[in-house]
C-alpha cells in the first residue's frame, strides 16, 4: 500500500475528529454518534467509488480505505487500553473504595443477567447453539464507558451516582470480555456447552490475576517515574507504557483479564502517583492523557464505523427479528438491574437512592460501540469458527450496536429532556443566584479600586457605577427573596460554599507547597465528602463527614495489627506521620475560612446562617486541636518537627514569588532567574522530606509521661513500654463489653472513654486505666467501655499486668483509689499482690 495514500488517510481521519465535535454539538447528538455515522458514510462512499464506472481517479483511496488492515487485535491492543486507563486517571479512586459494593455488583451482576437473557433468548429462536447464543450475549453486553461518562457528566448527577455508574462502565467491559473470552474458547474448540463449574473455576484467575498484574506493574512504573521525577518527559514516557505493558502481561503471561489489570493500573496510579511526582508533572501527565484518549476514542469509533458494511455484508430479512430479540433481552436485562437490583441495594444501604429520572437516562444512555464490534470482529476472523455462528455474530453484534447510536444516540438528549434532567435542581437554582450576588460584590469592590487607580473620569466612572449597582441590588433582592429557599436549605447552601472554599484553599496550599503532593489526593478526598455530605444531609451530614475524617479506617488498624503481632511498624510509622501532617494542615486551612464566611457567606444568608456556620467551624477546629493534642502527647516533639518544616517550606514559596517579581519588574535577567531557581529547588527538595518517625522510641517517652508508672527506673519502663500494645478507637466505637472475659488492662493515652453499667456512668481521661477490676476478682467485666472521643489507648495483657502490680507502688495506690471510688474493697483486691521490696 502506497505510504503516501496511507498517510494521507491518516491525516484525513484527524481532520474528520476536528470537525466531529462543533458538528455533534450543532446537531445536539453525542459525539461518538457523529463519529460512528461519519465513519459508516466513509465507508460506503469507498465502496461505492470503487464500484461505480463513473470514476477511477478515486479507486486507489477507496481501495486504500477497505484494505486498511484493521484487525480485532488492533482495537483491543493499542485502542482498549488508551481509554480505559485515561477514564481511570478521571477517577477518585479513593472515593470509588467507599462504593465498591454496589459498583462490584452492578457491574459482575449486569453483565451475568445482560450474559444469560441474550443468550438463552437467542438459543430459544435461534439456530444457534447455546455456547454461541451466550457469546453473542457476552459480546453485546460491553457498553461504551466514555459515553455513558459524558452522559452522566453533562447531566449534572449527583456526584456519589455519577461515581458509581462510571465504575461500573469501567468494569462492565473487564467483565464482559472476560465472559467472551471463555465462551470463545468452547465455540472454536467446537467443545460442549460449559458447565457452571467451567464457569465458576475460570473466575479467580480471571479477576485476581488481573487485579495483581495491574497493581505490580503499575507500583513499578510509579518507581521509576518518581526516580526520574526531575526530568520533564520521562514520566510522561512511563505512563504511556504503563497500560499496554499491563495488558499484555496480563493476557499472554498470566493468562488473566488484560482489561482489569489496565483499570487496576490507572486507579493505582491515581492513588499514588500525585504523592510520589511534582504537581506540574502530575498535571503535563493528565493533560497528555487526555489527549491521547480524545484522539484514540475518536479513531476507535471512525475505524470501527468503518468495519459495519464489511460486517453486514451477508444480512437476510431474518436476521432482523433475531437483532429485535436481542434489543429485546438485552433492555430486559437492564431493566431488572436498574429497577430490581439497585433498589434493592439502596434500601440495604449499600448504594445511594437513584431516582427513577436517572434509571431510565441510564437504561436509554447504554451505548454500545467499537468494544463490541471489535469482539464480534475477532470471532470473524477466527478460522476454527463454523461460517454460520460468524455470519450471525457479526449481524446480530453490527446491527445492536446500530440500534444503540442510531435509534439511542439521536433521541437521548430528547428523553433527558423530557425527564427534566436537563434542568438545575431548585437548590441548585437558588445557589447559581447565590453564586451571581457574591460574585458581583466582589466585582464592585475590585472595580471600584481600579477606576481609583487609573484616575478615570468622575462622571464616567459614576455612570457606569449606576449601572453595575443596579444590577447589583437586583441580584442581591432575587438571591435574598427566594420563596423557595427554606431556612435549612440556606443552611445546606452555606455548607456548600463553605465546603467549596475549603478544597479551593487546599488546592492553593497543594500549587504553593505548603500541603505535601502525597496528601493532596486524601485532603481533597475529604473535602469532596463534604460536599456531598452537605448537599445531600445538610447540617447532620456535613458533621458526619467532618468527623470521619478524623477517624482511624481501617488501614490504619491493619498497620496496627502488623506493628503488635509481628513487629512490621513501617506502615503504622508512615500512617502516624500522614495523620500528623493532616491534622497540621487541617487546622491551618480551617483557620483561613473564618474570613471566608464573614466576608461572602454573611452577605448573601443573613448573620443567623453565618453564625451557625462559624459555630459548625469552630466545632470542626476544636476536634482537630484535641486529635492533633493526643498525637503530641503520644509522640512528644514530633509535631514541632512538622511544624519546622511547614516554616521552611513557607519560605522556601515567598522566596520563589519575590524572584519571579524581580524577573517581571526586569530587575534580574532569565539567566539569573533560572540560576536562583535551580538552587530553590534544591533546597525545597530537601524541605520536603518529612522526618521520620520512631514508633519504639516515642512510646518510651509517651509511657514515661504516666504518673502511674512514675516509680519504675529506666529498664522498667523500656520493658513496659514494649509490654504494651497500641489501639486506635473511633469516637462511640465499644473497647471493652459487659460480660466477656477478662483479658487486659487499658491506659488511656489520649482521649477519653466513657464506662456505663446499670444507669450509672463514669468518664475517664488521658492518664488513667480501666480494665483491672475484672482481673483482679477474677469475674466477668461488669462495665461496657465506649470511646466518646478519637482516643489511643495502651493494652497489657493480664500476666504483664500483675508483675507491674508487684513493682510498682504508684500503680498500686492507684488500683485502691479506683476501687475505694467504685465502693469495693481495695484491700481484698490487692490481698494476693506481696509489695515490692
Amino acid at each position: 500500500m502506497d505510504i503516501v495514500i496511507v498517510t494521507t488517510i491518516i491525516a484525513s481521519l484527524f481532520l474528520v475528529i476536528g470537525a466531529a465535535e462543533p458538528l455533534a454539538a450543532r446537531l445536539r447528538l453525542p459525539y461518538s454518534v457523529i463519529l460512528a455515522v461519519l465513519g459508516i458514510l466513509i465507508a460506503v462512499a469507498a465502496t461505492f467509488f470503487l464500484r461505480t464506472e463513473l470514476t477511477d481517479a478515486l479507486n486507489p483511496v477507496a481501495e486504500a480505505i477497505l484494505s486498511l488492515p484493521i484487525r480485532s487485535n488492533v482495537f483491543l491492543y493499542v485502542f482498549l487500553p488508551t481509554l480505559l486507563f485515561q477514564a481511570t486517571l478521571g477517577m477518585d479512586a479513593r472515593r470509588m473504595l467507599d462504593d465498591w459494593v454496589p459498583v462490584l455488583v452492578l457491574a459482575v451482576v449486569a453483565v451475568v443477567v445482560a450474559t444469560l437473557s441474550v443468550g438463552y433468548a437467542l438459543a430459544l429462536v435461534s439456530p444457534l447453539p447455546l455456547v454461541a447464543a451466550l457469546l453473542v450475549g457476552a459480546i453485546v453486553s460491553t457498553t461504551d464507558p466514555s459515553a455513558v461518562i459524558s452522559i452522566f457528566r453533562s447531566l449534572s448527577a449527583p456526584r456519589r451516582l455519577a461515581r458509581i455508574i462510571e465504575g461500573e462502565s469501567l468494569l462492565n467491559d473487564a467483565v464482559a470480555i472476560a465472559l467472551f473470552s471463555f465462551f470463545a474458547a468452547f465455540v472454536m474448540l467446537g467443545l460442549p456447552n460449559p458447565t457452571l463449574d467451567d464457569t465458576l473455576s475460570r473466575v479467580p484467575l480471571l479477576i485476581g490475576g488481573g487485579v495483581l498484574t495491574g497493581w505490580i506493574v503499575a507500583r513499578a512504573a510509579v518507581w521509576l517515574m518518581a526516580a526520574f521525577a526531575r526530568h520533564e518527559l520521562a514520566p510522561l514516557s512511563i505512563s504511556v507504557a504503563l497500560p499496554y505493558l499491563a495488558y499484555i502481561a496480563a493476557e499472554q503471561l498470566v493468562g488473566a483479564s488484560g482489561v482489569i489489570a489496565v483499570v487496576v493500573a490507572g486507579l493505582t496510579l491515581s492513588m499514588v502517583g500525585p504523592g510520589r511526582l511534582p504537581p506540574q508533572a502530575w498535571g503535563n501527565l493528565r493533560d497528555i492523557w487526555d489527549l491521547l484518549a480524545h484522539w484514540a476514542g475518536a479513531l476507535i469509533f471512525i475505524l470501527a464505523a468503518l468495519l459495519i458494511p464489511r460486517l453486514l455484508e451477508e444480512v437476510r430479512f431474518s436476521d432482523f427479528a433475531l437483532i429485535g430479540v436481542v434489543v429485546l433481552a438485552a433492555t430486559a436485562a437492564r431493566v431488572v438491574i436498574l429497577f430490581g437490583v439497585l433498589p434493592l441495594l439502596t434500601r440495604l444501604r449499600l448504594s445511594p437512592p437513584v431516582e427513577r429520572p436517572y434509571r431510565v437516562a441510564i437504561l436509554w444512555g447504554g451505548l454500545r460501540g467499537a468494544v463490541t464490534l471489535a469482539l464480534a470482529l475477532a470471532v470473524t476472523e477466527s478460522f476454527r469458527v463454523p461460517v454460520e455462528i460468524k455470519r450471525l455474530v457479526a449481524i446480530l453484534a453490527t446491527g445492536y450496536t446500530l440500534f444503540t447510536l442510531i435509534v439511542q444516540g439521536t433521541t437521548l438528549r430528547w428523553v433527558i429532556r423530557r425527564l427534566g434532567l436537563d434542568q438545575l435542581a431548585p437548590v441548585d437554582q437558588a445557589l447559581s443566584k447565590q453564586v451571581i450576588a457574591v460574585a458581583l460584590q466582589t466585582v464592585r469592590e475590585d472595580l471600584a479600586k481600579t477606576t481609583a487607580n487609573y484616575d478615570l473620569g468622575h462622571d464616567t466612572v459614576r455612570t457606569e457605577a449606576k449601572r453595575f449597582g443596579d444590577r447589583l441590588d437586583q441580584a442581591v433582592k432575587q438571591a435574598e427573596d427566594s420563596t423557595e429557599i427554606l431556612d435549612r436549605d440556606r443552611i445546606t447552601l452555606g455548607l456548600i460554599a463553605l465546603a467549596g472554599a475549603e478544597r479551593d484553599t487546599i488546592i492553593a496550599r497543594v500549587r504553593e507547597h505548603t500541603i505535601s503532593p502525597r496528601l493532596a489526593e486524601q485532603v481533597l478526598s475529604d473535602a469532596d465528602r463534604l460536599i456531598e455530605a452537605a448537599r445531600s444531609g445538610g447540617r447532620t451530614g456535613y458533621r458526619t463527614a467532618a468527623r470521619k475524617s478524623l477517624g482511624y479506617g481501617w488501614g490504619f488498624r491493619f498497620a496496627v495489627i502488623l506493628h503488635n503481632r509481628l513487629g512490621i511498624s513501617y506502615l503504622l510509622a508512615r500512617l502516624t506521620a500522614d495523620r500528623f501532617e493532616r491534622l497540621l494542615s487541617q487546622r491551618l486551612i480551617l483557620r483561613d475560612l473564618d474570613g471566608f464566611i464573614h466576608g461572602r457567606i454573611r452577605r448573601i444568608h443573613g448573620r443567623r446562617v453565618s453564625d451557625l456556620l462559624h459555630d459548625l467551624l469552630g466545632r470542626r477546629v476544636e476536634a482537630v486541636e484535641t486529635a492533633l493534642d493526643g498525637l503530641r502527647l503520644q509522640y512528644p516533639g514530633y509535631a514541632e518537627e512538622l511544624e519546622r518544616r511547614f516554616i521552611r517550606r513557607t519560605a522556601l514559596r515567598l522566596e520563589e514569588r519575590e524572584y519571579a517579581t524581580m524577573r517581571e519588574d526586569g530587575l534580574i535577567g532569565e539567566e539569573l532567574l533560572t540560576a536562583l531557581m535551580q538552587d530553590l529547588a534544591a533546597r525545597r527538595a530537601a524541605a520536603e522530606r518529612r522526618p521520620p518517625l520512631d514508633l519504639a522510641l516515642q512510646r518510651t517517652e509517651l509511657v514515661r509521661q504516666f504518673a502511674l508508672f512514675e516509680d519504675l527506673d529506666e529498664d522498667g519502663l523500656k520493658r513496659l513500654a514494649r509490654g504494651l500494645s497500641t489501639r486506635y478507637v473511633n469516637a462511640g466505637e465499644v473497647v471493652m463489653r459487659r460480660d466477656s472475659a477478662p483479658k487486659s488492662v487499658y491506659f488511656i493515652a489520649s482521649g477519653a472513654v466513657e464506662l456505663q453499667n446499670a444507669g450509672q456512668t463514669w468518664r475517664l481521661g488521658r492518664g488513667e486505666m480501666f480494665g483491672q477490676m475484672a482481673i483482679l476478682t477474677h469475674k466477668p467485666r461488669r462495665f461496657e467501655a465506649r470511646a466518646i472521643v478519637p482516643s489511643t489507648l495502651l493494652v497489657l495483657d493480664e500476666a504483664r499486668f500483675r508483675r507491674l502490680l508487684q513493682r510498682s507502688e504508684t500503680l498500686r495506690d492507684a488500683v485502691r483509689a479506683s476501687s475505694e471510688k467504685r465502693g469495693l474493697s481495695a484491700d481484698t483486691l490487692l490481698m494476693d499482690q506481696p509489695r515490692s521490696g
